[in-house]
């Protein structure tokens, strides 16, 4: 009776152990299809980079052509772009503490 029940136990293991074992396998199989995804979101980031580059540059080349400060109007662009963050930074900033204010006064 007692090898009965040892066989059935061991058996259960060995199911387990293999479920197991093939949960890993599905693991590693997930794992190298996203680092294949990766690599290629990487390449693809970089492609795209490199594009942005280029557009720039002739931008900033037809600008001058017409006599526009290219260089200008980029670093006005970029003053207002941190100017809007700071005003969101400053509602989100406002929100947060009008919101905890109002649950210490319940």
């Amino acid at each position: 009776m007692g090898l009965g029940s040892t066989a059935k136990k061991l058996q259960g293991l060995s199911e387990r152990a293999e479920a197991m074992y093939k949960q890993v396998q599905e693991l590693q199989q997930r794992i190298t299809n996203l680092e294949e995804e990766v690599d290629d979101t990487h390449d693809t980031v970089n492609r795209m980079d490199h594009q942005l580059t280029e557009q720039r540059e002739l931008l900033l080349a037809m600008a001058e052509e017409q006599g526009i400060d290219g260089e200008e109007i980029l670093a006005d662009a970029a003053i207002d772009q941190a100017e809007l963050e700071a005003e969101d930074g400053t509602t989100e900033e406002a929100d947060g503490k009008r919101q905890r204010e109002e649950t210490t006064a319940e």
